[in-house]
């Protein structure tokens, strides 16, 4: 017997909108709050999260924030005012932790978006937002069909892109807006 594809691309979406349906509003809230609060916003996370957390970087530069991605040649120091946000699936990535303990330490706010919100990532941030997509290891009861991680990917990457678009409504910023700050290099 046979799946076909769109049985795969159904799964995976309907695997997501479950994930997010869950997440709660108010976490949201706040760090959509503490995003338009900050002086500059810092992105940071390992492996596949911290792609996701890049592309959440240039969204936010499109609507005009200053954002910057943890690691890259040209970002500046962290002070005070400014936001550190970490994406971590597990909550346990020793590096990612070491970021938000770093801004912490120079007095800026940090939140993590985890799949384990009593994480010790989660623990160390000012702010959590639960991603209802937990990544799990082996033997551990499985939320998804998906490979391990891949869940909370695609949750963090579509969460992301639904504060971008609160962010746009807040701030009344229009798509040509956003494409004046978009690279004109291709």
């Amino acid at each position: 017997m046979s799946t076909r594809a769109r049985d795969y691309s159904q799964l995976v979406a309907r695997e997501i909108c479950e994930a997010l349906a869950r997440t709660d509003e108010a976490q949201i809230e706040t760090l959509v709050d503490m995003i338009e609060e900050a002086g500059n916003i810092f992105v940071g996370g390992a492996g596949r999260s911290g792609l996701m957390m890049k592309a959440f970087a240039m969204r936010l530069m499109h609507i005009g924030f200053s954002s910057y991605v943890v690691g890259e040649t040209t970002t500046p120091g962290i002070v005070t005012d400014d936001l550190l946000i970490a994406g971590s699936g597990s909550g346990q990535t020793r590096m990612t932790q070491a970021l938000v303990e770093a801004a912490a330490a120079r007095g800026a706010r940090t939140a993590v978006i985890t799949g384990h919100p009593e994480s010790p990532l989660a623990a160390a941030a000012d702010h959590c937002v639960y991603v209802h997509a937990p990544v799990v290891f082996v033997n551990a009861e499985r939320p998804t069909r998906q490979p391990p991680g891949t869940l909370f990917e695609q949750c963090l990457l579509a969460q992301c892109d639904a504060m971008i678009l609160m962010l746009m409504d807040r701030r009344g910023t229009t798509e040509e807006q956003m494409r004046l700050r978009h690279t004109k290099f291709e």
